[in-house]
């Protein structure tokens, strides 16, 4: 006799009929009907991170209340793409806290920052309440020393 039959034999056999005991004990119980799969239902959307604040509202918001803030897509511990990845490193970069929004958790924001700028493409950055533009303008501006400008202002005591 060999593992597999030693191990058999003390498996109980559910649903298998014949004359073997039952999991639940001596005796047979009544059949019961077979049960029928719940009907499916589709899973709930996830709340946006937004809440029901309207879109441009919400945009508005965020961007005036933060110093600096990136729509991107990802975070900048987790980017999802490589220009968003180059956009959270040199605003990291600064030492500054910085605040993210995922565009990817809201579909909305995703099209409603774009509206809210007139910029077609994410990441979108803004520093002090102004936009400053995506990727590829914050290292040109980091390289010529703009950024540290701008960043440095935003961060500036008002008075």
């Amino acid at each position: 006799m060999g593992i597999r039959d030693s191990i058999k034999r003390r498996l109980p056999i559910l649903g298998m009929g014949g004359n073997r005991p039952s999991a639940t004990g001596a005796g047979s119980a009544a059949p019961t009907a077979p049960r029928s799969p719940p009907a499916w239902q589709p899973d709930p959307e996830p709340d946006s991170p937004r809440g029901a604040q309207p879109v441009e509202a919400f945009i508005d918001q965020l961007v005036k209340s933060n110093p600096v803030v990136v729509f991107m897509k990802g975070s900048p511990q987790m980017p999802q793409c490589g220009f968003s990845a180059n956009a959270a490193a040199i605003l990291q970069s600064y030492g500054k806290p910085l605040v993210h929004f995922d565009v990817l958790s809201d579909p909305d924001v995703r099209q409603g920052v774009k509206d809210y700028s007139s910029w077609p493409t994410i990441p979108q950055v803004y520093v002090g309440g102004e936009f400053l533009g995506g990727s590829d303008i914050l290292k040109q501006m980091h390289d010529s020393g703009e950024l540290r400008a701008a960043i440095d202002a935003a961060f500036a005591p008002a008075g």
